[in-house]
C-alpha cells in the first residue's frame, strides 16, 4: 500500500525528536559529572577576584544504576589564597600586628599582592607611626630641630653628636627616604636588636619607632616636643603615615573576613606616667617659709611638673601633728614634726602615691604616725613602705592604670628601731631583702612590675657605696624594673641592669639644706617614668636648684648640663 506524503513527514519529524532527546539525555548526564549542585540558599555568581569561603558539595548520586555509570567523584573546593604585600619602608612591629583572615598570607612581590601596605601622607593615613629620636642614657643634648635632623639626613648639618653616624634599621632607612629623599649624610644600617649595642658602644644616635624605647635609651626632643608627653601628641614631628592599598572591594573583603590592622604604636589609653620624687620634710626652713609666704610656695615653680603625671610619689619623712608647733629655721635638734596645715602643700601637688619608709616619721611619738595615716586615708591617698603595722608597711601598693600594673614596696635599712612598725605599732617597713626578693619574684611572675624604694644609710657622694650598690642590684636580679633610693639628700647615680633602672638617690625635694657641701644637697632628681603596654619603657631626668630653703625650681641649661656630666661621671659612663 502506498505511504502518504503526510506520513513521510511525521515519521521525518518523530526521527529528529527522538535524536535530539537522545543528545539532550546525554548532556545531561555529562553535565551532572561535573557541575555541583546548587545549595539552598546559595546563588553561584561569576568568579571573581574576591576570595570566598570553601563549601564542601556533596556529589549527587545516579538517579538509576541501571541507566548510566555513577559520576566520577568531585574534589572539595580550595579557598583562594589572596596575597598582601608590606612595602620595605613598614617596621616590622606594625607588620606583626596585622591580622590577615585565613584566606590572606603576606607576599613578596607587590604585582602578587591584592593589598599594599605602604606609606602614606599624614593627613588622611589611617595608620599612623610614632618615631623617636634616641641616644644612649648618659647624653647631655636634650633635643633637636627637625631641620637639622633633615640637614643631617642630607649631608648639611653636623649635629649635636658631631661627626658621629646615624644608625638606623632598615624599615626605618626606607621611611625617611621615603619621605626626605635618599639619605646623602653618614646614616648606617643595623639590625634592630643590634641598635642600642651599638650606640653605647660607639656614642651614636638613632631613629627608632616608640614601641622598641627601653631604659637604656634616652628620648630626645624634636623642636621642643616630647613624644613622652602623658596625652596625645601635639606638634610632634617625627609621626608618618601608612595605609592599606588597592582595590576598594578587596579592601571591604578583608575587613569583612576578619582582617584588621592598628591605628597607631602609641596609645595614650595604654601609658602610664609615674613621678618618683626625694626627701620631703616640711620642717625648720621650710616650714618657716610656707608660714611667712604661703603653705603652697615650695611647690611654686615646678607645679606643672608634679600635677602632670597620672601618679605622684611623694616621699613624705616627718608625720603631722597637731601639737607640732610653728617651724623654727635655726632649730637644732633633729626631733621633727609638721604642723597639719602644711599638708596644705600636698594639696596642692595632689600626691596619689605616699613612700612612709623615712626615719622621722615617730620622732614625736607613734600617734602622730596614726594622725597622718588618716590625713592620708581622707584624701584618697594611697601609701607604701610603711603603716599602722609591720604587716600593712611590707604589703605592697597595687595600682592598676590603663593595662599597666604596678606595685610599689619599699624599706627602712637605716634606722633606728624606733622608727620600724611592729607587729602592733605603726612605723616603716624594716627591711628583710629576702622577703622581698620573694615578694618581687613572685609580683613579676603575676605580670606585675614592681617598684622598691629604699631608704639607705645616707653617704654625701654622688656613687653609691658597696654595700648599697650590692642590695640594690640584688631587688633588679629579683625582678624590680626601679629601685630608687629615697634617702639620699645628695643626689647619686645610675645602674642599668636587666631591662630596669637603678637610682641610688634623688637628692631631697621639699627640705631646706642648701649647703652640705656646696650646692650638693640644693641639686634635685624627679625621676618621670614611663610604662607602656605592660612594659617599663625608662625614665626621662627632670633636674632642679633648691632656692630659699623652701623652693625648687628647674635647672637653667648649664646648671642641667653640668649636674649630669657630674653623676653620669660617678656612674661610671
Amino acid at each position: 500500500m502506498p505511504v502518504s506524503s503526510d506520513f513521510r513527514r511525521q515519521k521525518r519529524s518523530f526521527q529528529r525528536r527522538t535524536e535530539i532527546g537522545f543528545c539532550l539525555l546525554i548532556l545531561f548526564f555529562w553535565c551532572a559529572g561535573c557541575t555541583p549542585p546548587v545549595l539552598p540558599g546559595f546563588s553561584p555568581v561569576t568568579p571573581t577576584r574576591t576570595p570566598f569561603r570553601p563549601i564542601t558539595l556533596t556529589p549527587t548520586p545516579s538517579p538509576s544504576p541501571t541507566l548510566t555509570p555513577s559520576p566520577s567523584p568531585v574534589p572539595s573546593s580550595t579557598p583562594e589564597t589572596q596575597g598582601i604585600w608590606a612595602a620595605p619602608a613598614v617596621p616590622q612591629s606594625l607588620k606583626s600586628r596585622i591580622i590577615l583572615p585565613a584566606s590572606w598570607q603576606w607576599v613578596d612581590h607587590p604585582q602578587e599582592a591584592r593589598l599594599r601596605l605602604e606609606p602614606a601622607p599624614i593627613e588622611n593615613a589611617p595608620i599612623r607611626w610614632v618615631y623617636a629620636v634616641v641616644a644612649p642614657f648618659p647624653t647631655l643634648t636634650d633635643g633637636i630641630s627637625l631641620e637639622e635632623l633633615r640637614k643631617a639626613w642630607r649631608g648639611q648639618f653636623h649635629t649635636p653628636f658631631g661627626d658621629r653616624p646615624l644608625w638606623v634599621a632598615e624599615t626605618t632607612r626606607q621611611l625617611l627616604a621615603y619621605f626626605w629623599g635618599a639619605p646623602a649624610g653618614d646614616v648606617r644600617v643595623i639590625g634592630s636588636d643590634e641598635l642600642v649595642d651599638t650606640a653605647w658602644q660607639d656614642h651614636t644616635w638613632s631613629v627608632i619607632p616608640f614601641e622598641e624605647l627601653e631604659p637604656r635609651w634616652k628620648a630626645l626632643q624634636v623642636d621642643g616636643s616630647s613624644v613622652l608627653v602623658r596625652g596625645d601628641l601635639q606638634g610632634y614631628p617625627l609621626v608618618f603615615g601608612f595605609q592599606l592599598s588597592g582595590d576598594a572591594h578587596e579592601l571591604e573583603q578583608f575587613l569583612r573576613d576578619g582582617g584588621n590592622f592598628p591605628a597607631t604604636n602609641r596609645d595614650p589609653s595604654r601609658l602610664t606616667v609615674v613621678l618618683m620624687t626625694g626627701t620631703t620634710a616640711l620642717v625648720r626652713a621650710t616650714g618657716w617659709r610656707m608660714e611667712s609666704v604661703g603653705l603652697d610656695y615650695p611647690a611654686r615653680d615646678i607645679k606643672d611638673w608634679l600635677l602632670e603625671p597620672d601618679f605622684t610619689h611623694i616621699s613624705n619623712e616627718v608625720s603631722f601633728n597637731p601639737a607640732c608647733p610653728s617651724a623654727d629655721p635655726f632649730q637644732a635638734s633633729l626631733m621633727f614634726c609638721s604642723r597639719p596645715e602644711y599638708i596644705q602643700l600636698l594639696d596642692t601637688i595632689q600626691p596619689e602615691i605616699i613612700e612612709l619608709s623615712g626615719n622621722h616619721n615617730n620622732d614625736w611619738g607613734r600617734e602622730a604616725f596614726l594622725y597622718s595615716l588618716e590625713l592620708y586615708r581622707q584624701r584618697g591617698w594611697h601609701w607604701f613602705a610603711g603603716g599602722a603595722n609591720s604587716d600593712e608597711a611590707s604589703r605592697p601598693l597595687i595600682i592598676e592604670h590603663h593595662g599597666n600594673r604596678l606595685a610599689f614596696l619599699g624599706c627602712n635599712l637605716a634606722g633606728p628601731p624606733s622608727a620600724w612598725a611592729t607587729e602592733t605599732l605603726p612605723g616603716a617597713a624594716r627591711c628583710d631583702l629576702e622577703a622581698f626578693a620573694r615578694e618581687i619574684g613572685d609580683l613579676r611572675g603575676q605580670g606585675i612590675l614592681p617598684v622598691m624604694t629604699f631608704q639607705y644609710n645616707e653617704i654625701y657622694v654622688p656613687y653609691p657605696s658597696e654595700a648599697q650598690a650590692r642590695d640594690f642590684k640584688a631587688m633588679n636580679a629579683a625582678g624590680a624594673v626601679v629601685v630608687s633610693g629615697s634617702q639620699a639628700h645628695f643626689p647619686q647615680g645610675f645602674d642599668l641592669e636587666r631591662d630596669g633602672l637603678i637610682h641610688y638617690g634623688l637628692g631631697n625635694l621639699f627640705f631646706d639644706q642648701m649647703d652640705t657641701p656646696v650646692d650638693g644637697t640644693r641639686r634635685e632628681f624627679l625621676d618621670r617614668h614611663l610604662f607602656y603596654d605592660g612594659r617599663y619603657l625608662g625614665v626621662e631626668l627632670l633636674t632642679a636648684m633648691l632656692e630659699d630653703y623652701a623652693r625648687p625650681r628647674p635647672m637653667t641649661p648649664e646648671e642641667r648640663s653640668a649636674f649630669l656630666q657630674e653623676i653620669f661621671s660617678a656612674s661610671g659612663w
